[in-house]
C-alpha cells in the first residue's frame, strides 16, 4: 500500500510540475528499500555483552537487542580473515580465497585455488552487488582480505572506505604494527594509501566518525546505504582513551573464577543458555585466582578492566551513530546487525613474539612500553590472555583459533524494518554466510550466480528473512549441516550434533569426537562410543565438505600453545 502511494504521488508530481523521473524513483526506493548497517566487533567473546550475560555496560547494544532479535546459535570462523571473507561474500572461506589466513598458509596449500590469501575473483562482495543496485556503500573497518592495491576495499565494491589492511595494529595515530616483520600498518581512505593519521586518532571514534561523514555526504539524494563498520576493538593491544581507563577500576578484583560463575548465572536468567548447562572449566595450565600472588592478581584484573572499557567505549560510539541516524530520520529504515568476528582472543602477543627469535623480542621490548602504568596508552602492547578469554567464552570450550564452540560461536543482534521481534532470543542455527542472502533479499537484489552462464560462486548461506519476519521458526532443518576447517582443526554440525577434531597441540585428542550441543554446549562428553552411527554419518559430511570447498588440511597454526 505504501509503495503504491509513493509511486502514485510521484506520478502526480511528474505530471503537474515536471519532476524528473529519476527523483521520483529515488524517493520510492528510499521508502521501499532499507539501509543496512553491519557492525562487527573484533575478537569480542560470546558472554561479554550485558544482554548476553556479561557485566560490561553496553546500554546501546542492549537497546538494539530489546528492539530486535538475539541469536544464541550464531556461527563464524575461528579467526578473523576467514570470517570476514564469508561475511562479505556468503561463500565458504576456502572458496573465497582465505582457505587459511594468509600469514599461516602452508607449503601444501600455497598456490592452490582457494588459498590465494586474499579475496579471489571467484566471489563477489555484497558491497559490489548492492552498489550496482543503487546503494551507497561505505566501510570503516579492518580489512584483512588483501594488501595489494587491486585487492583493496575500493576495488571490491566500496564507494567510500577507511580501512586497516592488516589483521592488527595500534589503535592510536602512530600506525604501529605488532611484529618486527611488519613494524607499521597500512590504512586506505577512499582507495588511496593514508600517509598519516590525525594526532588525536583513536580507532573506535575515527571509524564511527567516518561512517557518519559518509552518510551525511549523500544524506539528501534518496538512495539507501550499506555501511560496514568493523571496529578494531576489543582486539589487542588493549587501548582506550584516558577518561575511560578507570571506568572498571576494582570491578575484577574478585578474579576470573568468580566472574565465570556470575556470567553463567546471568545467562541462565536471561535464557541465553539452558538451566542445566555446565560451563567449560578453567584450563589446567591456568592457576586458580586465589593461587596467584597479589601482584599477579593486580595485573590480571587491570587487563580485564581495560578490555571491558574498550567494549563500553565501542558501545558508546555505536550509540553516537544510532543517535545520528535518528536525528537524520534514517534509523527506522535501517536494518542493523551486530556480531563479533570470532571468539575471544586467548593469545598473548608478547609471548608469541618472544617465541619467534631473540631479535624479534628485542624489537618488541624496545618498541613498546609495557610497564603496568602505561597499559592502555599509546605504545603499550598488552592483551588479557587465555584466563580472561575463557571468561569471555562462557559457557563454551576454549576461544579464538580453534573450532570449538568458544572459537566459532559469537553474539548476534539484528533489528530494524521487517524484523518482527522485540527482545526475542532465537536458538536457531545461523551462520555468518547467511548475511549476503539476507541483505540481498531485503534489498530485492538477485545474486549473479543465479544467472545462466555465471562463473561467480553462489552464496552457501541461507537467508535469515524467514526467521526475522516470523514466517519460519528456523532457517535450517535437522538435515542441514555446517562445516569448518582452520589450522588443521575440523568440525561438522548437523542439528544438535557436532563432530570435532582437534589437534593434540590445540587441546584435543588428535581424533574425532562427538558431542550433543543441546545437552552439552561446553563439549565435555564425547558420545562417539554411544552413537557410532551418528559419528560415521557426520564423518561422511566432513568428506563432502572437503570435496565441496577444496579443503587442503594444514597441521600448523599460531594458537596451539595456549590451549593445552
Amino acid at each position: 500500500m505504501l509503495r503504491a502511494s509513493v509511486a502514485f504521488a510521484c506520478l502526480i508530481l511528474t505530471t503537474l510540475i515536471g519532476f524528473r523521473e529519476a527523483t521520483c524513483q529515488a524517493a520510492a526506493r528510499q521508502t521501499q528499500t532499507p539501509n543496512i548497517l553491519l557492525i562487527v566487533a573484533d575478537d569480542m567473546g560470546y558472554s561479554d555483552l550485558d544482554c548476553f550475560g556479561g557485566e560490561i555496560n553496553t546500554p546501546n547494544l542492549d537497546a538494539i537487542a530489546a528492539r530486535g532479535l538475539r541469536g544464541t546459535n550464531f556461527y563464524v570462523a575461528p579467526s578473523c580473515s576467514p570470517s570476514r571473507s564469508m561475511l562479505l561474500t556468503g561463500t565458504d572461506s576456502h572458496i573465497a580465497g582465505i582457505g587459511n589466513m594468509a600469514e599461516w598458509t602452508g607449503p601444501t596449500q600455497r598456490g592452490n585455488v582457494g588459498y590465494e590469501g586474499h579475496l579471489n575473483t571467484r566471489v563477489v562482495t555484497v558491497a559490489s552487488l548492492l552498489r550496482e543496485a543503487g546503494y551507497h556503500t561505505y566501510m570503516a573497518a579492518k580489512w584483512h582480505l588483501g594488501e595489494e592495491p587491486d585487492q583493496w576495499p575500493a576495488k571490491r565494491g566500496f564507494e567510500r572506505d577507511f580501512a586497516l589492511l592488516q589483521g592488527a595494529g595500534s589503535h592510536w595515530s602512530d600506525m604501529l604494527g605488532l611484529l618486527p616483520s611488519e613494524p607499521t600498518v597500512t590504512f586506505t581512505r577512499n582507495g588511496a594509501k593514508v600517509k598519516e593519521l590525525p594526532a588525536d586518532y583513536y580507532s573506535s571514534k575515527y571509524f564511527t566518525d567516518f561512517i557518519i561523514q559518509s552518510i551525511d555526504e549523500n544524506v539528501s539524494d534518496g538512495r539507501p546505504f550499506f555501511a560496514y563498520l568493523g571496529y578494531q576493538a576489543p582486539h589487542g593491544p588493549l587501548a582506550v582513551p584516558a577518561e575511560w581507563r578507570d571506568k572498571y577500576k576494582g570491578r575484577y578484583n574478585k578474579g576470573y573464577d568468580a566472574i565465570r560463575e556470575e556470567r553463567l548465572a546471568r545467562q541462565k536468567k536471561l535464557g541465553i543458555v539452558g538451566q542445566d548447562v555446565v560451563t567449560f572449566p578453567r584450563l589446567p595450565n591456568i592457576p586458580a585466582w586465589q593461587k596467584l600472588t597479589d601482584e599477579q592478581r593486580r595485573q590480571a584484573a587491570r587487563k580485564m578492566e581495560l578490555y571491558a572499557a574498550m567494549i563500553e567505549y565501542m558501545d558508546d560510539q555505536i550509540g553516537r551513530l544510532i543517535d545520528h541516524l535518528k536525528k537524520t530520520g534514517k534509523y527506522d529504515n535501517t536494518l542493523l546487525v551486530f556480531i563479533s568476528d570470532n571468539g575471544a582472543a586467548g593469545e598473548d602477543m608478547a609471548e608469541l613474539v618472544s617465541k619467534l627469535a631473540p631479535t624479534a623480542k628485542d624489537w618488541f621490548d624496545t618498541t613498546f612500553d609495557n610497564r603496568i602504568e602505561n597499559w592502555g596508552q599509546p605504545r603499550s602492547a598488552v592483551e588479557y590472555g587465555p584466563a580472561w578469554a575463557q571468561i569471555s567464552s562462557v559457557p563454551f570450550r576454549l576461544f579464538k583459533g580453534v573450532v570449538t564452540e568458544g572459537g566459532i560461536r559469537a553474539p548476534l543482534i539484528v533489528s530494524g524494518p521487517g524484523v518482527k521481534h522485540a527482545g526475542t532470543i532465537s536458538h536457531s542455527v545461523l551462520h555468518v554466510m547467511d548475511f549476503v542472502p539476507t541483505f540481498l533479499e531485503s534489498a530485492g537484489v538477485e545474486h549473479p550466480a543465479k544467472k545462466q552462464g555465471s562463473t561467480v560462486a553462489p552464496p552457501q548461506g541461507k537467508s535469515m528473512w524467514p526467521l526475522l519476519t516470523e514466517r519460519m521458526a528456523s532457517t535450517r532443518t535437522d538435515s542441514d549441516w555446517l562445516g569448518w576447517e582452520l589450522f588443521g582443526n575440523r568440525a561438522i554440525r548437523q542439528g544438535d550434533w557436532k563432530l570435532l577434531y582437534l589437534l593434540k597441540g590445540a587441546g584435543g585428542t588428535g581424533d574425532w569426537q562427538l558431542f550433543n550441543l543441546r545437552d552439552d554446549p561446553a563439549e565435555l562428553n564425547d558420545l562417539s562410543a554411544k552413537h557410532p552411527d551418528k559419528r560415521k554419518a557426520l564423518l561422511g559430511l566432513w568428506d563432502e565438505y572437503v570435496k565441496r570447498n577444496g579443503v587442503i588440511v594444514s597441521e600448523a597454526g599460531p594458537y596451539a600453545q595456549h590451549q593445552r
